[in-house]
């Protein structure tokens, strides 16, 4: 076995049971023999190296290629078994070097002046809309549902994600709403039948926004809920009695957040409320793993809350609430990585292999980022008003007892049209 490599993985896993097969067939067996096992093996000599010096993007590039084959277990025992370890304890001199450039990319990236928004959407949301029926609830909600009382199914989760987000709005009919991020329009219907408001919805998927529309168009409700091609950076001339924004912020950019926090407080009315639902982590990261900038959401930055706060605190916005859900997503992803593993023979079929093992390690890496890494995800709660928000928070779990009592005379949801 390449030596750097061999001293990288005795560094790295003391903990667990990992065996790892060289190319020239030679056996190591790392940790201390606790938990489930799991069983790699690296294809040839060049992976070997490569994965040596960027272990970060190498893997699962290789591992996408065929190069790193699991013969025990699966790929989500493998990531797990190495975080559980700590990945600081891989360091090396020349991992370092790499993590460096990696680092110095994506921070040039993040504070240009014309980033790549749109192109860095379409990579992402606008695959077959079939892939994501693979794995999605029956409303396609791709972002953390809230699993209260844990034993909800991942459906009933994500219905009550929509309806603690609206309780926190303080919606009253007749008022405007904007979402920022509308996905497959779900949120915004929701809202519409819920609350009676008039929502707009943004994108800059082109195919969420012809779904969406779609979706509102079935339902009645293209005259209430409105969706456009737009960025919110060039919106101008209005402004909405609420905002929200679900699982887009994470593709703002670090550069960008005194940017999205400015144009939040020129859109929303003074009396106004917002809410932002958004990944968060424990310390401020500088960069995005280079294996998911690449292949899944290039531009995408997770921040620390103390990345996001001083950009808030520079505007006229006061934060009237802070909301963390540790294991939310965790559960959601879990779901997600089950149902699409279910379906493994569908989505080789609608794609190949490669994209495959490309999406089975991008749910198996992210659902051990909230399980090892401390990921979560934090609901912002904002308004310019003293007032507006309530002084204490039971007003949340009373609204949504009353939203609860709408659901039930609500029309079913149909399947979205694939």
């Amino acid at each position: 076995m390449n030596a750097a490599l061999l001293n990288l993985l005795r560094r790295l896993v003391r903990k667990g049971n990992l065996t790892v097969f060289s190319s020239a067939g030679e056996q190591v067996i790392l940790g201390d023999g606790s938990g489930k096992p799991a069983t790699i093996r690296i294809v040839d000599a060049e992976a070997e190296k490569a994965i040596a010096i960027d272990p970060d993007l190498r893997f699962g590039e290789f591992y996408m290629d065929g190069r790193v084959v699991i013969e025990d277990g699966d790929i989500f025992d493998v990531i797990s078994i190495v975080k559980e370890n700590g990945l600081e304890k891989a360091a090396t001199v020349p991992n370092t070097l790499v993590a460096l450039q990696h680092v110095l990319r994506q921070q040039v990236k993040s504070r240009m002046p014309l980033n790549r928004n749109r192109h860095n959407v379409a990579h992402h949301y606008d695959l077959d809309r079939n892939l994501f029926n693979l794995f999605l609830d029956q409303d396609w909600q791709y972002s953390c549902a809230y699993f209260e009382p844990p034993d909800i199914s991942l459906d009933e989760a994500q219905l009550a994600k929509k309806r603690h987000i609206t309780a926190k709005l303080l919606i009253e009919p007749g008022q405007k709403v904007l979402e920022i991020g509308s996905g497959w329009g779900g949120m915004a219907m929701y809202l519409a039948e819920s609350s009676g408001v008039e929502v707009t919805g943004i994108t800059l998927s082109e195919e969420q926004l012809k779904i969406s529309r779609e979706r509102a168009a079935k339902r009645g409700l293209s005259d209430r809920v409105r969706f456009e091609l737009q960025d919110y950076r060039t919106m101008q001339g209005r402004q909405f009695d609420r905002i929200v924004s679900v699982g887009m912020f994470e593709h703002v950019g670090i550069g960008n957040y005194g940017r999205f926090f400015r144009k939040v407080s020129e859109l929303l009315k003074p009396d106004g409320v917002m809410l932002l639902h958004s990944i968060g982590q424990v310390h401020k990261p500088w960069a995005t793993n280079p294996w998911i900038e690449k292949y899944i959401f290039p531009g995408g930055y997770i921040p620390a809350l103390t990345e996001v706060l001083p950009s808030v605190e520079k505007t006229r916005l006061l934060v009237r609430d802070i909301e963390i859900l540790s294991m939310h997503y965790a559960w959601t992803i879990r779901a997600w990585r089950e149902r699409f593993l279910a379906r493994r023979e569908d989505a080789v079929k609608l794609f190949d292999e490669r994209f495959f093992r490309m999406w089975e390690f991008y749910l198996a890496a992210s659902e051990t980022a909230f399980l090892h890494d401390k990921h979560f995800i934090f609901q912002l709660q904002l308004s310019p008003s003293l007032e507006t928000v309530p002084f204490a928070r039971g007003y949340i779990e009373a609204k949504e007892r009353e939203l609860m009592e709408f659901e039930k005379t609500r029309p079913p949801l149909e399947p979205v049209d694939i």
